[in-house]
């Protein structure tokens, strides 16, 4: 790695006017950054590495009142282990437990875990080989590459410049965005609480909406029947450590009367599978019911041809999970 400063801080205050400055950026475990620094992927080496896992009273896990709050610096093996997240939400402790390895699992937050910045082999290219659409760059050169992780469900259009847009159809493939969606969790950060549908999103070196300082502290789930009764299944080439190639979260309220699906890794913000949702309102779990939500789950992919396997892949753990659910 290049020589950097780094701070320490010690107040939310202190590292958000920090990371206002050109050329900073957030570490918390650091799994994400880290790596990216050694392998020299950013078009500007970072001048400056601000430290917020020394703020303290960041890590809570606690129940208040109706509200499930995980402080956005709790290790993702603190979540899993954590009986209050057994309790009122086991689908989080559940996908916790199983992303990563156990020991990344240990210095790994939840906040970096939802932040975390895409796994496209282009724009993870030692030396910034690739300058993507995603770095501010002209293309995204998944488009006409090797895109058989990318998304099937299209690519997003954003500004990489005032009035400059470009497309980029790297997927968002965090292990617990799938199921902070079907919880209805939200986000709150130093300048304001924001919705899970509106919490992700695609920018220059961005995977969410936060805005230049804002900071992600808390994460808020409701204790509600959603998060009863849910499920959730990752799917890997390989079982150890491995980002998962599809993850699937889904819950439903007691009565049935709403189901919640949400697919990470098929799209570039998590894909709210909203046909099938509409399917299976208020209907009783049947194989051939299933089976038909699995279909709708995979309408509207337009796959390319290296990564087509994923629309069989939708519509078989959609399936596979209704019924065990």
């Amino acid at each position: 790695m290049r020589p950097f400063n780094h701070i320490n801080a010690t107040t939310l205050n202190q590292a958000s006017d920090a990371l206002k400055k050109s050329g900073a950026v957030a570490a918390a475990g650091g799994g994400d950054l880290f790596p990216a620094l050694k392998d020299n992927i950013f078009p500007e080496y970072p001048k400056t590495v601000i430290n917020i896992k020394s703020i303290p009273d960041l890590d809570y896990i606690k129940v208040d009142g109706d509200t499930l709050r995980i402080g956005a610096l709790a290790t993702l093996a603190d979540i899993a282990r954590s009986p209050l997240v057994q309790a009122n939400a086991p689908i989080l402790a559940q996908a916790a437990g199983r992303a990563s390895s156990p020991s990344l699992r240990e210095t790994t937050t939840i906040g970096g875990n939802v932040c975390q910045l895409p796994r496209c082999w282009y724009f993870r290219k030692l030396n910034n080989r690739f300058n993507c659409a995603r770095k501010g760059g002209e293309r995204c050169f998944a488009l006409t590459g090797d895109n058989r992780y990318h998304s099937i469900f299209g690519g997003t259009v954003f500004e990489t410049a005032p009035g400059v847009k470009r497309t980029c159809v790297a997927v968002n493939q965090g292990d617990l965005a799938p199921v902070l969606m079907v919880l209805i969790a939200k986000f709150v950060t130093t300048e304001r609480v924001i919705g899970n549908m509106d919490f992700f999103g695609v920018g220059v070196l961005n995977s969410t909406v936060l805005n230049c300082g804002e900071i992600l502290t808390e994460i808020q789930i409701p204790l509600s029947e959603y998060a009863q009764r849910s499920r959730y299944k990752r799917f890997t080439f390989r079982k150890s450590i491995d980002y998962p190639v599809l993850n699937l979260a889904i819950a439903v309220n007691k009565d049935k009367s709403q189901y919640h699906i949400c697919i990470g890794g098929v799209a570039p913000v998590p894909y709210i599978a909203g046909n099938a949702e509409a399917l299976l309102k208020g209907r009783e779990i049947t194989p051939e019911l299933a089976e038909q939500a699995g279909i709708a789950a995979a309408e509207g992919a337009k796959p390319y041809e290296a990564n087509a396997y994923k629309v069989q892949l939708i519509k078989t753990l959609v399936k596979r999970e209704l019924l065990a659910l």
